[in-house]
């Protein structure tokens, strides 16, 4: 259990006069209970409160491994046939003033505990607060992502080595988190993604069929858990020479990530980070093909705040985590990108991904 921060998030709900407030995003739960388990279409939530001990609630079946999970408060189930909201109610008791997670509860989940409590007031969003207070890491959570982020680069390796003439994407994307597994690994931090070609220019295509030739680029975009902490990495090498356009694009996208890589630092802004590497995408004739923010926040989850975007005057901190991943897609030439995740200190961006970022040239 995360004693301090939840500490904090009393002590806000005193500062905001919130008789209470419900944690409905399960891995803020994770966050702050220690407790990690994601209910899917069920309801898990913990319930803090502003002069008494907080809560858990969740499926009935979950509720022994909450008190297994080391969380020392109340723990409480609901079977599927019941209302879940009904029952949080009557858990909740006496209260005036709700906070909620709104980024997080549906509308229908919303208007359900609406109902459920009647004249209570939910008007008060705890998200930005949480944000805030997930957004500076301890030394505890970086060490997790540096081992996290040694697991990527292994992943990395693997998928490399499953490449072959005829392979198919989801084949090498298969290949790469079964050899995790073999080792140990616990889990990918999201879906491994792996483009070959111009299908790699779609930023956000899926890993599909699409079979391996000799002269295409291949692009890697993936990440591991490690005690519930997220590495995020993004590499792209080439199988066999390729064209002189897909090189230079890919050089351009190097020299755009090192820039940003080098640059970062306490005290400037997440747009002028941004600016950074589209300032050199933009400055070789690329800039219409960047279209995406230069990269994300992530800890416990791996998609979490801030956004490293222009427009986003949000000061970079010491111990703020967040991902730099420029990338350039031309349709029906190539994609490229190249991640690594990084921890700013005094002295700059350290990265927790360490597989080489020249161009790897894999013989067919």
């Amino acid at each position: 259990m995360n004693t301090e921060k939840m500490q904090a998030m009393v002590a806000y709900l005193n500062q905001a006069q919130l008789d209470a407030a419900i944690i409905s995003n399960w891995h803020d739960v994770a966050y702050l209970t220690g407790f990690e388990s994601d209910p899917i279409e069920r309801v898990l939530v913990l319930a803090l409160f502003a002069d008494r001990d907080p809560f858990l609630f969740g499926p009935a079946l979950e509720v022994n491994a909450m008190r297994e999970s080391g969380w020392p408060y109340a723990a409480f189930g609901y079977d599927d046939h019941e209302n879940p909201w009904a029952l949080i109610a009557q858990h909740l008791g006496a209260v005036k003033r709700v906070g909620i997670e709104s980024d997080d509860l549906t509308v229908a989940r919303f208007n359900a505990l609406q109902a459920a409590l009647g004249d209570v007031a939910l008007t008060t969003d705890v998200s930005g607060h949480l944000n805030n207070l997930r957004l500076i890491k301890t030394d505890a959570e970086i060490d997790k992502m540096i081992a996290a982020g040694r697991d990527a680069d292994l992943a990395v390796q693997f998928g490399i080595d499953a490449l072959q003439i005829g392979a198919s994407e989801r084949g090498v994307a298969a290949s790469l988190e079964y050899r995790l597994k073999q080792q140990g690994v616990a889990g990918m931090s999201f879906e491994s993604l792996v483009q070959f070609g111009e299908h790699a220019a779609d930023p956000h295509g899926s890993t599909s069929l699409r079979e391996l030739q000799a002269g295409e680029l291949v692009l890697f975009d993936l990440g591991t858990m490690t005690n519930g902490y997220a590495s995020d990495v993004t590499r792209t090498v080439a199988f066999g020479a390729v064209s002189d356009e897909a090189r230079r694009i890919y050089d351009v996208v190097l020299a755009a990530q090192l820039a940003a890589q080098n640059a970062a630092k306490i005290g400037m802004t997440a747009a002028e980070l941004d600016a950074v590497a589209r300032d050199v995408i933009e400055a070789a004739g690329y800039g219409q093909y960047f279209s995406h923010r230069l990269g994300h926040g992530l800890g416990a989850s791996v998609h979490e705040y801030p956004s490293i975007m222009a427009g986003n005057d949000l000061i970079l901190q010491e111990n703020m985590v967040f991902s730099i991943e420029p990338g350039i897609y031309v349709p029906g030439v190539a994609g490229v990108r190249i991640e690594d995740s990084v921890y700013l200190t005094k002295d700059g961006a350290v990265p927790f991904t360490h597989f080489s970022k020249e161009l790897t040239i894999i013989e067919p």
